[in-house]
């Protein structure tokens, strides 16, 4: 069960001391205004935490505590930047900087620091959703909560004071120099790192950034230059001045892609749309509103949005991809067809894009075209687990050709791989069902319906089957379960809905269904026949 709330009811510590107690593995969302962050549980112990947009502080803490040399640190960015599917730390583990040992103890304290600023947020909300594991490169840890808890209320008690003095992170402050330097006084470490960065241009939110040090530290630090009174404050920085910047238009693309990726569309889309309204030449932008729309269905709108992404950015093979899905949705199969293969030729060894276009050549009925594709997919995949749609399309090929073991056999693979497909085990029983096999076919929809997998060519095929074999009461029942789910699905089902009426000597049950029948198929015949035949009885 989802647990949700708002900050103002809830307070952060509330929430952990909930989750730690419920013994929950899952992820924590949180949000703040235009911030998002998220703790990670397992068996009520915090294992990860992230604040978006907020810099990977590792490399400063490593640096401040004399782990490593700044020389070190930037060959560890560097080489980030070239491989951006592993984390800074890793980098530094493999380049001989730090141990594996290291790593973890820091990305520890780097963990709490984030957890202790999300304590701060108070009016935001929270959303709890179990068994949501961090990405595999993030280095995981084990932290009682109970102890971050009992420092989080310290650090809480002192934020109140620090807030007196800095209530907000946009604030500027300059420095007396002349009276600091004559006061004689020893500062801080932390004092004598922002001391530099204090010179009534920067806000605080800069000060944070630019010297390393995480919130807390810098505002105990500047909390003390005020309360000596050798700092002062001098005014607001012009935000909105700075919201142009590519950093503001940073921030609300980042934003947007956790959203999306937390499945929280409609935030996705606001900060997306704050992204266009800033620069309306950010790909990045335009590309993740066309999956935005494609989510609602909107697929005109996502063609629109793929196609500004491919206009600003060249031949993306991603947007390809979608522009090439968005088009098929609508039936535009040739224009797909162009599309997924140009993104085919742009990204040779995907085998998810010559999958699908393998599927656009099937529903253009080009058999041995879609064929020579999904064996191109099987061949690029070889370290890869092949798709469900890849079994799902391969075992059509094959029925095509009457080749129905082979199909078997297939689809028998991609069931046990993907076992959770109701599509798959779907064809497998239809497969059954064309070669005599009614049992084994029966067994199957079942079996599927049964584990809860929902589709409404399901209960069509488990209702032709009882149909078939003659228990109409059971066919009934399946009928009506699948045009529950689309009550568009099909001539047939209404006409075999009428004819088990009839049985049962409900003629106004049975008219009703035919007329449906005639409703989607103006030319059946026989469903015509029958009411004519009706009508004349009565």
């Amino acid at each position: 069960m989802a647990i949700k709330g708002s900050l103002r009811e809830a307070s952060l510590p509330d929430v952990l001391q909930l989750l730690a107690l419920g013994q929950k593995a899952g992820r924590l969302s949180l949000s703040d205004r235009n911030s998002l962050g998220y703790i990670f549980f397992d068996n009520g112990r915090i294992t990860y935490a992230s604040i978006v947009n907020r810099r990977d502080r590792l490399g400063d803490i490593l640096s401040n505590k004399g782990k490593i040399t700044k020389e070190q640190l930037d060959a560890a960015i560097s080489k980030q930047s070239l491989d951006r599917d592993k984390r800074l730390g890793q980098h530094l583990v493999e380049g001989g900087a730090i141990s594996q040992a290291d790593l973890e103890e820091f990305v520890r304290i780097q963990v709490e620091e984030a957890v202790f600023y999300l304590f701060t947020w108070t009016r935001g909300s929270f959303h709890f959703e179990a068994g949501v594991e961090p990405e595999e490169q993030d280095v995981r840890v084990s932290i009682n909560p109970e102890s971050v808890l009992l420092e989080g209320a310290r650090r809480i008690d002192e934020w109140s004071l620090i807030e007196k003095k800095i209530p907000s992170f946009d604030v500027v402050f300059s420095v007396d120099r002349d009276r600091l330097q004559a006061s004689g006084v020893e500062l801080s470490q932390e004092q004598q790192r922002i001391l530099q960065l204090i010179d009534g241009e920067r806000d605080v939110a800069q000060i944070v950034e630019e010297s390393g040090l995480v919130e807390f530290d810098v505002g105990k630090a500047l909390y003390g230059l005020i309360t000596a009174g050798f700092a002062r404050r001098v005014r607001k920085s012009d935000m909105r001045a700075r919201m142009v910047v590519d950093a503001q238009v940073a921030e609300h693309r980042n934003l947007g892609v956790a959203f999306y990726k937390t499945g929280m569309i409609d935030e996705a889309a606001r900060e997306f749309r704050r992204v266009v309204e800033l620069m309306n030449t950010d790909a990045t932008a335009h590309f993740f509103l066309g999956l935005v729309s494609g989510k609602g269905g909107k697929w005109s709108e996502a063609i629109g949005e793929f196609k500004r992404c491919l206009e600003l950015e060249g031949p993306r093979p991603n947007a390809l991809h979608n522009l090439a899905l968005s088009l098929e949705q609508l039936g535009r199969l040739k224009d797909a067809e162009a599309a997924y293969g140009e993104a085919a030729t742009r990204a040779r060894h995907d085998g998810r894009i010559l999958t699908a276009w393998g599927v656009v050549a099937l529903k253009q009925r080009n058999f041995e075209v879609a064929q020579g594709r999904l064996d191109r997919a099987r061949e690029v995949s070889e370290s890869q687990a092949l798709s469900d749609v890849w079994f799902w399309a391969q075992s059509l090929v094959l029925v095509n050709r009457d080749d129905f073991a082979e199909a078997e056999v297939v689809l028998r693979a991609g069931v046990e791989q993907y076992p959770q497909s109701a599509a798959l085990r779907n064809n497998l029983a239809v497969v059954l069902e064309v070669v005599g096999r009614l049992e084994d076919a029966e067994e199957t929809l079942r079996g599927a319906a049964g584990e809860g997998l929902v589709i409404p060519q399901l209960f069509k095929n488990l209702g032709d089957i009882l149909y078939r074999t003659g228990r109409y009461d059971d066919a009934w029942e399946a009928y009506e379960r699948a045009i529950k789910l689309d009550p568009e699905l099909g001539d047939d089902v209404y006409f075999k809905l009428g004819n088990i009426a009839y049985r049962r000597m409900d003629h106004e049950k049975a008219s009703a269904m035919w007329r449906m029948t005639l409703q989607l198929n103006p030319d059946h015949q026989l469903a015509r026949t029958n009411i004519e035949t009706m009508n004349a009885l009565t």
